[in-house]
C-alpha cells in the first residue's frame, strides 16, 4: 500500500448519479482485479474505499454511485484535481481458482471490478460467462465494455425493463458452470452462495481506515474474524458465515 497523489484525467456519468473517474499517477502497485482505494476528501474526516474498474501503471480507473455527501462531493470534481489516495488495498480477486468455465456474477455497483477480472480472464485464455444484474435499465452500465471484450453479459433487471426479469440467481440456473466470483449488495451475495457450488466473494463494509489498523470492518468467518479491507474484501465460499 501506498500513499499517493494522483491526477483527476477524466470524470464521465455513465447513468443519473453513477460516474467513472479516471485517475493517473503512480498505479503501478496496482496488480489484482478486485482491490479498492481509500480516497481523502476535502471537508471530509473518513475516506471513501471505491472498487477500482480497470488499472495500468500510471492509471486507474473507478465506478461509483452517488449515495451520500462524500459521493456527491467526489461528483463534481473536475478535471486536473488531485485526490490523496491510498492504493493498492485488498486482496483481490485469485482468477487461478475459478478453473475453466468460471461465471462472473454483478449485482449494480458490485459489477464494475468484476469487469477488470474478466479482462485478466480473458487475458489467460479463458472466456468467463457474465450475469449482471440491476433494477431497472436506468441503472444498467458497462454492457458495452464486456462486449469490447468478447462477452455477451446476460442482463437482468428486478422490473424486465431490459434483459430478463428477475434476479441474477434466475439467469444462473440456466448456464453451466463450475465457479463463481460475485460482488453486489449482501443480501445478493447470500442468494449467489445458496445456488453456486463454490466462488469468491466481494464483499463491502463501512470503513475508517481501509488498511486493517482500527479492526472497524472485522467479520466472523468459520476461521475466525476477518478485516474486510485487509484479508479481504474476496472472501471464499467455503469460510462464509452468514
Amino acid at each position: 500500500m501506498k500513499r499517493q497523489i494522483l491526477k483527476l484525467d477524466n470524470i464521465k456519468e455513465l447513468q443519473k448519479g453513477i460516474y467513472s473517474m479516471t485517475l493517473a499517477g503512480d498505479c503501478s502497485e496496482v496488480n489484482t482485479p478486485g482491490q479498492f482505494v481509500n480516497i481523502q476528501l476535502d471537508g471530509f474526516y473518513l475516506r471513501r474505499p471505491i472498487s477500482i474498474y480497470s488499472y495500468d501503471e500510471n492509471h486507474i480507473t473507478l465506478v461509483f454511485k452517488v449515495v451520500g455527501e462524500g459521493t456527491k462531493a467526489l461528483a463534481k470534481a473536475v478535471k486536473g484535481d488531485t485526490f490523496d489516495v491510498l492504493l493498492p488495498l485488498g486482496n483481490g480477486f485469485d482468477p487461478e481458482k475459478g478453473g475453466d468455465k468460471p461465471l462472473l456474477v454483478g449485482g449494480g455497483i458490485g459489477v464494475p471490478p468484476l469487469y477488470g477480472l474478466a479482462e485478466d480472464l480473458v487475458n489467460r485464455g479463458i472466456t468467463p460467462q457474465v450475469v449482471i444484474g440491476f433494477n431497472s435499465e436506468k441503472e444498467v452500465i458497462l454492457t458495452d465494455e464486456f462486449r469490447a471484450i468478447g462477452i455477451e453479459p446476460v442482463i437482468t433487471t428486478v422490473d424486465g425493463s431490459v434483459g430478463a426479469k428477475g434476479f441474477v440467481t434466475d439467469a444462473m440456473k440456466t448456464l453451466d458452470y463450475d465457479y463463481v466470483y460475485t460482488c453486489g449488495p449482501e443480501p445478493m451475495l447470500k442468494a449467489v452462495y445458496d445456488a453456486a457450488p463454490d466462488g469468491q466473494f466481494s464483499f463491502e463494509a463501512r470503513m475508517a481506515c481501509g488498511f486493517g489498523a482500527c479492526m472497524g470492518c472485522s467479520c466472523e468467518t468459520k476461521y475466525g474474524y476477518k478485516r474486510i479491507c485487509k484479508d479481504g474484501p474476496i472472501l471464499f465460499r467455503e469460510e462464509i458465515k452468514w
